[in-house]
């Protein structure tokens, strides 16, 4: 099965049933008229030049359409990540799959104060260009029973590419992941029945599509089940994302901590109501976001993981099963491995090492890069990088990133749990970062970012009873904020260049 075809198929089956509420433009869309108008995009865009094309488009109906019309017209699409670097993105984007056409709007540009690059075209100038005569062929086809339209539309094979990703380049360059339509179909299959997802969902959709989370889980997953999508272009927009909740009933919404964290300062009582599931991933959830919702709302905040390269979805708590502070357990049809990072052998049962998965959900590979593709695949198992342990329960437990551990006096130390620590003795509402700075003197130095004043001889007398003198920080920098990516991520390699840079300056001050 094909994504745009499993579109085509959910379409003719709730034609009339509302599939986007866009509260950016205040439009809505039926399944049907979101059919015809992907038809009528598929028209257009075969005009294209064949391969690869670039999608730069907010959440909302206008990106949802430009994908499905799209695929149906057999390109690929690639999406790019207007939110932080537009321009760079998109160029790098251009020169890493080399095409040309990108799919953007002239509003999104104008917002983000991003120049045009060679290549973009508007969805502006697309939809006033369109013809009568085009929307009378759409809405004929569109009429047709669902296997004559799929034979209208390109065809191709579910291991074909469905879309290129980029990874978050928190730690460097990003790689361009190709998933599959049945790498993200497979994904989908798996987590369905865990949260037993339904048409009547109503799902609240924030997250950005170019970014995996925010792809499957806010758009192909309930366009699979024939659910009602309501997009909103800013995540940020906190208190505008808990009225829309409350107003329109949304039953499920997923998103980063550091947006939950604006969520649950900007709510009202009954605010989230109607939500049966809120699940939160791309970074690990503190024990007081949890604990805040619980009390405030008397809602329970999943926690789940995953990664681009497996479409994403690796693992999750939920409601039959749900341990706060691990990941969850593994996805069916999904097979995790957790291996010894020295000697490669499985690592026993509660024993910290590297996280292997296997499954139809992991990607094809890295597009024209057979060196990282063949670092990270080995024998059909994908290297996440991550470190973690499978309990005796089968939950998973997340413990940082490979790269989030430094060595020091032979001893593998995380910078994830010198994090969990330092959390617990933070006022309400800050957030730290730590990171290791080597230094050619002094050797690797741990550094504690933190978003306000502490009385750094207290803190780490209490963290001193919970960490070995090696784990504890030996400096503290005092910033207003830690900069993230566009999906809501802590961007590692921007804190650690811009801690490296001060420390630089005050040493030779």
């Amino acid at each position: 099965m094909l994504l745009h075809h499993t579109f085509i198929d959910i379409a003719k089956q709730f034609g009339k049933k509302l599939a986007i509420h866009d509260f950016t433009t205040s439009r809505e869309l039926t399944y049907q008229r979101s059919l015809i108008a992907s038809l009528i995009l598929a028209q257009i865009f075969r005009k294209l030049e064949p391969g690869f094309t670039g999608i730069m488009l907010p959440t909302s109906a206008g990106c949802i359409l430009a994908k499905t019309g799209v695929l149906m017209s057999g390109r690929i699409p690639v999406m790019i990540n207007y939110s932080t670097g537009a321009e760079q993105n998109a160029k790098y984007a251009q020169q890493k799959c080399d095409f040309k056409t990108i799919i953007t709007s002239k509003a999104l540009l104008e917002k983000i104060e991003c120049a045009h690059v060679d290549g973009m075209i508007y969805i502006e100038d697309i939809m006033v260009g369109i013809t009568s005569a085009q929307k009378l062929r759409a809405a004929a086809i569109a009429a047709l029973p669902a296997a004559l339209i799929k034979m209208l539309v390109h065809r191709g094979h579910e291991d074909d590419t469905a879309v290129i990703l980029f990874t978050s380049g928190s730690e460097k360059d990003p790689k361009a992941v190709q998933l599959t339509h049945k790498n993200l179909l497979a994904n989908i299959a798996a987590v369905s029945p865990i949260f037993n997802f339904r048409s009547e969902d109503i799902f609240m959709c924030t997250l950005p599509y170019f970014h995996v989370f925010g792809l499957m889980t806010t758009l192909w997953l309930p366009i699979r089940h024939g659910m009602t999508m309501l997009t909103y272009a800013n995540p940020l927009d906190f208190k505008k994302v808990c009225t829309i909740i409350r107003d329109h009933k949304a039953t499920f919404i997923v998103g980063t901590p550091s947006f939950f964290w604006g969520y649950l300062r900007k709510s009202e009582d009954g605010d989230f109501a109607s939500l049966r599931i809120a699940m939160t991933g791309a970074d690990k959830c503190p024990d007081a976001l949890r604990d805040g919702f619980k009390t405030r709302h008397d809602i329970t905040l999943y926690e789940g993981y995953g990664a681009t390269e497996c479409s994403p979805v690796i693992s999750a708590n939920s409601p039959e099963n749900n341990r706060p502070g691990s990941v969850g357990k593994p996805i069916p049809g999904l097979q995790v491995r957790i291996e010894n990072y020295q000697t490669g052998e499985e690592s026993p049962l509660g024993e910290d090492g590297r996280i292997l998965v296997k499954g139809d959900s992991v990607m094809k590979g890295y597009f024209n890069d057979f060196e990282q593709t063949s670092l990270h695949i080995r024998n059909g198992w994908y290297d996440t990088g991550d470190m973690g342990n499978i309990d005796q329960d089968g939950f998973l437990w997340h413990v940082g990133r490979l790269k989030r551990f430094v060595k020091i006096g032979g001893e593998m130390v995380s910078l994830v749990k010198i994090e969990d620590v330092l959390e617990k003795f933070l006022p309400e509402d800050s957030h730290c970062c730590v990171v290791e700075i080597p230094d050619a003197i002094k050797g690797a130095r741990i550094v504690a970012v933190v978003t306000t004043q502490l009385d750094e001889k207290t803190v780490l007398k209490q963290m001193a009873k919970h960490l070995p003198p090696i784990s504890l920080p030996k400096i503290f920098l005092v910033w207003e904020n830690l900069p993230k990516m566009g999906s809501g991520k802590i961007d590692f390699r921007t804190i650690s260049e811009m801690a490296r840079e001060q420390l630089s300056r005050k040493s030779s001050s």
